[in-house]
């Protein structure tokens, strides 16, 4: 179990602390969406100007790439926060990623495009799960929830700048290798003001069954200590199945629209984007807001608030399933909407979850494994969606099956079983 937090936590000198590591944090999140999703947004362009790339089936085995990639190198990049340092782990990861998102935009071949974006996966994955649990060593009690959606919010704003990527790319004295060139650089120089500014706290102290004080755990230790914990298993579960989803709604919904209602690239950019990120922005901080509250009732607050979140979900899986056959547009935005909504609830609360069932010194690690699992079935996913396009598979048909694996996924999270006190 871990001690409680002190008095120093509880400061106000330690609460702007911990509120200027979010504020510093809100811009990286959204340079690692924004870097990793505007290809999707830019799409046309790239595939009209690489033209060896040449079909939808290779376009979603480079998403692929990008996912396992990332989701292998996941659990390393926590491993590495938790045993040294967040702070350099975090600093490092975005001047690498930054230095490769530079780097795509000179690319000429799908060769190199796809070698460039697996480049991409393997620096970007040491950074969130040393992101948030930097966030969740400092908000200790109750901003927990609403600390790690502020940073979520960043992410969602990634994307939805992303969005409006596509409209950049169709400025004939701007197009699509502007975009990486730009984002890659101002990541670059953003890791000089990092470094000096971010800091570290110190580690909070955990007590092993015996009450004594125990030691960072090595590799095996932390595997095995977290793989045999019934909660933290559960959690896996839940955190990869709504992503499924998610993933093929961020990557694939610009070509759906464009291609379902006969609209330009940029329009169906933003419209892909704008909507559900602009939901999930305002939810995450409704959602951390209520779950912080929640908790002052009962230990399971996070769980309940992440659970209605999903049951949202579910239903808007099926209206952008169905939105295409329909010709409504506007159903489809009301969908994306609605699973914004959704997903903020959800995504605000799963670090914070993570919180209440491992201990301290194995939180990165612990999100490291959550996205190797979720990343590799989501490229599956990504790699599917594409081949399944390409056979004609209905739309209402995938989307239909992501809406009863949320359904399962609700009763995975009324499961989860945390230690009280956490």
């Amino acid at each position: 179990m871990s001690t409680p937090p002190t008095a120093a936590s509880d400061s106000p000198t330690f609460m702007r602390r911990a509120w200027l590591v979010v504020g510093l944090l809100f811009p990286v999140a959204l340079l690692n969406y924004l870097d990793r999703q505007m290809i999707a947004s830019m799409k046309v362009s790239v595939m009209g100007d690489i033209q060896d790339i040449g079909s939808e089936e290779n376009w979603g085995h480079m998403l692929a790439s990008f996912k396992w990639v990332y989701a292998i190198f996941s659990p390393i990049g926590g491993y590495i926060a938790d045993r040294f340092s967040r702070k350099l782990t975090i600093c490092g990861s975005l001047f690498v990623w930054s230095l490769i998102t530079w780097l795509t935009g000179h690319v000429g071949s799908f060769n190199e495009l796809y070698w460039a974006r697996t480049m991409m996966g393997i620096s970007e994955a040491f950074y969130i799960p040393a992101a948030l649990a930097l966030i969740t060593d400092y908000h200790t009690g109750g901003t927990r929830s609403r600390a790690v959606g502020v940073h979520q919010m960043g992410i969602y704003c990634g994307v939805m700048v992303g969005g409006f990527a596509g409209f950049v790319a169709d400025a004939p004295d701007l197009g699509w290798r502007f975009m990486f060139d730009f984002t890659g650089l101002a990541g670059i120089l953003y890791a000089i003001p990092l470094l000096l500014l971010l800091r570290d706290v110190p580690r909070q102290t955990s007590l092993d069954s015996n009450g004594d004080v125990s030691a960072r755990p090595s590799v095996g230790v932390a595997v095995v200590e977290l793989l045999t914990n019934r909660n933290f298993i559960l959690l896996v579960m839940y955190f990869t199945l709504p992503a499924l989803a998610a993933w093929v709604v961020r990557d694939w919904m610009p070509a759906i629209l464009q291609k379902a209602f006969n609209i330009s690239q940029g329009k169906a950019g933003v419209s892909a984007s704008l909507y559900w990120q602009g939901a999930a922005l305002l939810s995450a901080i409704l959602g951390g807001w209520l779950a912080d509250r929640w908790m002052r009732r009962s230990e399971r607050g996070r769980i309940h608030v992440s659970a209605i979140g999903m049951m949202l979900i579910v239903p808007a899986m099926f209206g952008v399933g169905n939105a295409p056959a329909l010709n409504s547009f506007a159903l489809a935005v009301a969908a994306l909407i609605l699973f914004g909504v959704g997903w903020g609830f959800f995504d605000c609360n799963n670090m914070p979850i993570l919180s209440q069932i491992v201990r301290p010194e194995l939180r990165a690690t612990g999100y490291g494994i959550m996205n190797f699992v979720s990343m590799m079935c989501g490229g599956v996913a990504d790699w599917g969606f594409g081949a399944m396009t390409d056979r004609g598979v209905p739309l209402n048909m995938i989307f239909g099956v992501f809406a009863l694996v949320c359904v399962f996924s609700l009763v995975l999270v009324l499961m989860i079983r945390p230690k009280p006190g956490t």
